[in-house]
């Protein structure tokens, strides 16, 4: 069976873009975070929707199952195969033309494997701003970005990837082409059939390709790093600077004294420059399209007015392009120096703002009851109530042992102070294979069972990306 499937999609594909070969296969087969590794029949890579289509339709006639994968950057297994050795992987890395620039409507049309960072790119050569950004740019593909719902720091002033979609092409579980391919920002035809399919990790169709909102370049952008005491001061901050910049505030992350004392240590180079390592560091960016001096001086008035209130005890304001970079590289590098320390215990979860102030006081305050000595590294996007907050264990304890024997109770205790703030247990990353569990009793039945109503319509006999999100 499995040689006749190899044959078929030979007549489909170039046999240079069929791999079958154990070191071939190997980069496609573990996550980004090396926890999960699976095994698969095949990696096929496509270069056009038909191409796709056709690969579809083989794989359900054959019932094969299908893994779509993009950059393989996700956080949650999302694009990785089981064990089994039967499921193939469908690449869409060869997918990468831009197909229209649209300078009049302000659009983008590309395929699922353009480079986030090519996509910038090519926008700001246009003299246009592709705003998505996230730590993972220079490999993540577009693709994938819509496939997770991707967020970033820019969600803020620009919502997340679904907010920047206006129209898809996908590939459905039967092996046709749903060409909705329309830069409309008004479209009230029934279903939003584009709002079914980001999000859904590939458990219900294959995106090939989108149209994507573009916006005019910044003129000017304002960067400063400030020091607060708590996070109610934090909260009044971010309130205060939405009421004075509106939509010129375009970010706002919040890091804490524990996840800088990690780049400290692995990235000394990245030092903070505020004095006295404040319990929390907010970094702050506002852009606008006015002259550079408008910003410049309504910042300085913001965080005047903030010092004056006593909602910060220190500020610096990046004094050129490269100081500002030198901030962003601070937040971005957490990530990374939590790499370096260990394997954290992840949690991306959004907090409602009116509640993170309890949620931040009283799970530290459980968490460190339960668990002396443990470091919590909280960061995140705080405009958007998107905390990262993992887990480590106390210094001189190894991670991997302290992780197989409290991962599930330090989840549990953190997905149930999410649940009491009217939370989410993801903001960003998805679900994946990683938090199927954890996704059915936060839905809830109703909610749980309308989500396996919709894969079994769309996706009868679930061929798609099995295993993920749900546990059908």
């Amino acid at each position: 069976m499995n040689q006749d499937f190899l044959i078929q999609v030979g007549a489909i594909l170039d046999s240079k873009y069929v791999l079958t070969e154990d070191a071939d296969k190997a980069p496609y087969l573990t996550d980004w975070r090396n926890r999960f590794t699976g095994r698969a029949l095949a990696v096929l890579l496509p270069s056009t929707s038909a191409e796709v289509a056709a690969i579809v339709k083989l794989c359900a006639n054959t019932k094969t199952a299908i893994v779509p994968q993009g950059g393989n950057t996700g956080l949650c297994g999302g694009a990785t195969p089981d064990q089994s050795g039967k499921q193939v992987i469908l690449s869409l890395k060869r997918m990468k033309q831009i197909r229209e620039i649209d300078v009049a409507n302000q659009t983008i049309s590309l395929e699922a494997g353009c480079i986030l960072q090519t996509i910038q790119e090519k926008a700001a050569e246009k003299g246009f701003l592709f705003p998505l950004s996230l730590g993972a740019e220079g490999s993540c593909m577009i693709g994938g970005n819509l496939a997770t719902n991707a967020g970033g720091t820019n969600v803020l002033r620009y919502g997340s990837t679904r907010d920047l979609c206006l129209g898809l092409e996908v590939v459905t579980a039967n092996g046709e082409i749903w060409n909705g391919m329309k830069g409309l920002r008004k479209d009230n035809t029934g279903y939003d059939l584009r709002d079914l399919y980001v999000g859904s990790e590939g458990t219900l169709g294959i995106i090939t390709a989108a149209v994507m909102k573009l916006y005019p370049l910044p003129i000017s952008q304002w960067t400063t790093l400030v020091a607060t005491q708590d996070i109610s001061s934090t909260i009044a901050l971010l309130n205060l600077f939405q009421q004075r910049a509106t939509s010129l505030l375009t970010g706002f992350e919040m890091m804490t004294k524990e996840s800088l004392t990690l780049i400290d240590k692995h990235f000394p180079q990245m030092a903070n420059p505020l004095k006295g390592s404040p319990p929390f560091t907010i970094l702050i960016e506002l852009s606008d399209h006015e002259s550079e001096d408008h910003v410049k001086q309504l910042l300085e008035a913001i965080l005047e007015e903030a010092l004056e209130s006593e909602l910060i005890t220190d500020a610096v304001i990046a004094s050129n392009l490269s100081q500002a970079n030198s901030f962003w590289h601070m937040r971005e590098h957490i990530t990374l120096a939590q790499a370096q320390e260990g394997a954290n215990l992840k949690h991306d979860i959004t907090i409602p703002l009116s509640a993170l102030d309890r949620f931040i006081s009283e799970t530290d305050a459980l968490i460190k009851a339960k668990y002396p000595g443990i470091r919590i590294i909280n960061f995140g996007h705080l405009g958007d109530g998107n905390l990262h907050y993992n887990v480590a264990p106390p210094e001189g304890v190894d991670f991997k042992a302290f992780n197989a024997a409290n991962e599930k109770p330090v989840h549990e205790l953190i997905y149930s102070q999410v649940e009491l703030c009217n939370g989410s247990i993801s903001a960003e990353h998805g679900v994946g294979q990683l938090k199927i569990d954890e996704l059915r009793a936060h839905k809830g039945e109703v909610a749980h069972e309308l989500m396996k109503s919709i894969k079994k319509a769309l996706d009868p006999q679930n061929i798609l990306n099995p295993r993920k999100v749900l546990s059908i």
